[in-house]
């Protein structure tokens, strides 16, 4: 093959450890080769490590040299230091606070903005990077989503220049942490009309008073953006809470089944007083805090992607090492059929989300596109998981097989950020002109 002026310039770096299957050193770990491909192979010649085994059509060969080269960056910390805590901290139930300070240093916070990326990168990247994370650690990747995802786009969507310049800095390079104070008790999918969070001005200040449910981060966090309604013009509006603020109080929820080590929060906010300058100014009306929804959930699509890959690769070694009938079960045909399958679903999404990635470059996404992948790719993510588990057999359901955690985190990612139904009438709306939501 030709040597490409790419390759000149970038050397293949040596080999790393395989960060193929997140599991603890007692799994299966025989990695599986990366399937062949007929596409070009100018960056899969540059950096041999970075196809995953299940790029099936290598649509990682669209990175850019400065993409690849913090893919792997991210792959190699995520290997070394996320895989071996991630089941403890899961089945435990706690957020590894150990990792926020080394996130910042990585660049997989604020990647999207301007003035907090460390190079200028594609929508196509960004995705990618949730992928990433999510193929090792759902958890870590929903806090990465919320603190730098939904916490900064609300700020550079509805904040002033004050508010940007006092906190996106902090947020990227995780100094500081974020959580999105949205959902209620009362309200989830009808948060446009529903939301029970009140806000008052009074002269300079604004009286936040009401519940907040699931806010992830809400626990350490320390600005939480809270969406409550104006009592003057019954809008949805946006204001920064800092940690500590009087009234404000914070309560971890037990119990869950997924995502264990995000520490969601049920919040009260009792005539909390917010100074006029921590109110977001571009926050008018629910329409803006739809804006920071269509733009973040692209990003909960790619997320999918990484739980549905998580658990493939994890099946797949599994499959390749275990052996019934004197022979490894991969040697099956219906065990290649639910791999085959698997990793077609695996390859669709990618699919449907680079293209999103190519039409968000050019500012040309609409909400309902953004919508369709995050109801779509959740969807085979979930029928996804359950074929990996079913390749596992019983060994699927216990967390050192690597399977079990992807099946449990995949629901709350299947609901979260507009459950499949909302996100179908989104759609719904889009191809017929009428709105079915209630």
């Amino acid at each position: 093959m030709t040597v490409t002026h790419r390759q000149q310039q970038n050397p293949a770096p040596a080999s790393t450890p395989s960060a193929g299957v997140p599991s603890a050193t007692t799994r299966p770990t025989a990695p599986p080769p990366a399937p062949a491909s007929p596409v070009p192979a100018a960056v899969f010649d540059a950096y041999p490590d970075l196809r995953l085994p299940s790029d099936f059509y290598g649509f990682a060969d669209a990175f850019t040299d400065a993409e690849a080269e913090s893919v792997l960056e991210g792959r190699r910390f995520f290997a070394a230091e996320v895989a071996p805590v991630a089941d403890d901290h899961w089945e435990r139930a706690e957020f590894p606070r150990h990792l926020i300070a080394p996130l910042g240093r990585i660049g997989v916070m604020g990647t999207e903005w301007e003035s907090t990326r460390r190079f200028p990168s594609s929508a196509l990247y960004q995705g990618w990077l949730a992928l990433e994370m999510s193929r090792v650690d759902a958890s870590v990747g929903t806090f990465v989503g919320v603190s730098s995802g939904l916490t900064m786009t609300s700020l550079t969507v509805c904040g002033s220049p004050e508010q940007q310049a006092e906190w996106m800095p902090r947020l990227a390079s995780a100094e500081a942490v974020g959580a999105f104070g949205l959902t209620e008790p009362l309200s989830g999918s009808d948060a446009a009309k529903g939301l029970r969070t009140t806000a008052t001005r009074r002269g300079d200040t604004w009286v936040l008073s009401g519940e907040k449910r699931w806010i992830g981060n809400a626990t350490f966090a320390d600005v939480v953006v809270v969406w409550a309604r104006d009592t003057a013009d019954d809008q949805v509006k946006g204001f920064l809470v800092t940690k500590g603020s009087p009234g404000f109080t914070a309560t971890k929820i037990e119990g869950k089944t997924a995502l264990r080590a995000v520490e969601n929060a049920d919040i009260v906010l009792d005539g909390v007083e917010v100074p006029e300058e921590r109110r977001l100014p571009r926050a008018q009306s629910f329409k803006d805090t739809a804006e920071v929804l269509r733009l973040t959930r692209a990003g909960v699509a790619w997320q999918g992607i990484g739980v549905a890959v998580g658990a493939y690769e994890a099946a797949l070694a599994y499959a390749i090492t275990r052996e019934q009938f004197g022979k490894p079960i991969a040697s099956h045909q219906l065990v290649q059929d639910l791999l085959v399958r698997s990793i077609g679903d695996i390859t669709a999404s990618i699919a449907m989300c680079a293209r999103l990635a190519a039409l968000q470059d050019t500012g040309g996404t609409t909400d309902a596109q953004s919508s369709m992948a995050k109801s779509w790719v959740t969807s085979r993510m979930r029928e996804v998981v359950a074929r990996c588990r079913e390749v596992c057999g019983g060994n699927g359901i216990v967390l050192e097989t690597g399977v079990a955690r992807f099946v449990a985190d995949a629901e709350a990612i299947y609901s979260y950020e507009g459950t499949r139904e909302m996100n179908t009438l989104i759609v719904g709306r889009a191809i017929t002109g009428h709105a079915a939501f209630v």
